[in-house]
């Protein structure tokens, strides 16, 4: 009997031989880069040109909201609180590292209700939390607010710089220069907000697109229906990771982020502005946003401008480049000295390609 893998490669060998030229598809999510990576698959499939793409949410912060959390941390009687991979992010003020080191109060939590314990502990302080991340955090920090109000603390705050993943994914297509096949959707984040919000990817854009999860039969069972469509001509959102993702997603985390968050234009590193892609706090809960009141002003910087040094992290982020093409990697810029957002984050393909690319990468 053929196994579930032979049947995969099988089928995989057999489409690409059918469309008969190499397929860029792209990974959206930093935790596929990783998993592609670690299963070998790079090598399995060199017919597949695996890109990398923007769902690394620390490596998409943009520059402007670096600067504004150290702001933030500077003032008077502040606290703040994010997760450990932000802490080497560079901004055009420096890193939260390097803020910390000149004696602002600055901590790594793993979750943001550790955020909460801290201001229910520590009354005489204003505990900010930076909050970072997709769909898939999202809950867990409206669960923080939930509890925040219900517990009647005034000196908890949230910094949102929460993004969502489909404008994101239109306007790469909109700017038409990746090039791109197809799309290998992100399970974590689809788990919340379901396959229905990418309709468009195949409607507007008719470019195929498979929700995967992260084990290695499951990104090949994703690999082989995106193959499927391509051959075919034709273009849908499709789910190989059913264990997981529904068509209207998780009712109840959505109804959650709804009644604390509404969508607004943010930047995004290396992008720039993407239309209704971002989460801010609803005026009713305006007392716990620290952007309304702390009020940082950081320095001008877009984050459509060019890397410090030469880095290609934004155009790596756009799928225009892979990790290797830029000509600090490896050189001047590694995961212990890092240059640029992409090679700081455990999920930032630079970061994925210098810890799992072959050595003739570094």
């Amino acid at each position: 009997m053929t196994k579930p893998v032979d049947r995969l490669v099988n089928g995989i060998n057999r489409l690409l031989a059918k469309i008969g030229r190499p397929v860029k598809l792209m990974e959206v999510c930093g935790t596929h880069t990783v998993a592609i990576f670690r299963h070998g698959l790079r090598g399995v499939f060199p017919g597949i040109s695996f890109i990398s793409g923007p769902g690394c949410p620390v490596c998409v912060t943009a520059r402007k909201d670096i600067d504004s959390s150290i702001l933030i941390a500077n003032g008077p009687g502040v606290s703040l609180l994010t997760f450990g991979d932000m802490m080497r992010v560079p901004g055009t003020m420096g890193s939260l590292n390097r803020a910390r080191a000149g004696g602002a109060d600055i901590r790594v939590v793993y979750s943001p209700l550790d955020a909460v314990n801290a201001a229910q502990k520590e009354r005489d302080r204003k505990i900010v939390f930076f909050a970072t991340g997709f769909e898939t955090t999202i809950p867990l920090v409206a669960a923080a607010l939930e509890m925040a109000q219900v517990s009647g603390l005034d000196n908890f705050f949230i910094y949102s710089v929460h993004k969502v993943v489909p404008p994101a994914l239109r306007a790469l297509l909109s700017d038409g220069r990746a090039g791109l096949d197809g799309f290998m959707l992100p399970g974590h984040v689809s788990a919340i907000i379901g396959s229905r919000p990418y309709g468009f990817l195949a409607e507007e854009f008719h470019i195929p697109a498979v929700v995967t999860g992260f084990e290695a039969e499951e990104i090949m069972e994703g690999v082989l229906m995106l193959l499927e469509q391509i051959a075919s001509g034709k273009a849908r959102v499709e789910v190989a990771y059913k264990k997981a993702v529904k068509e209207f997603g998780n009712q109840k985390a959505l109804s959650l982020i709804d009644k604390y968050f509404e969508p607004f234009d943010v930047e995004w590193r290396g992008i720039g502005s993407i239309p209704g892609s971002g989460l801010r706090l609803r005026e009713q809960w305006a007392a716990m946003d620290a952007e309304r009141i702390f009020k940082p002003r950081p320095p001008v910087s877009p984050d459509i401008s060019p890397e410090a040094g030469g880095c290609s992290c934004g155009e790596i982020l756009r799928g225009l480049k892979i990790p290797v093409e830029c000509r600090l990697f490896g050189k001047g810029c590694t995961p212990e000295n890092p240059v640029g957002a992409c090679m700081v984050s455990t999920e930032g393909s630079c970061a994925a390609y210098y810890k799992y690319g072959s050595p003739r990468d570094k």
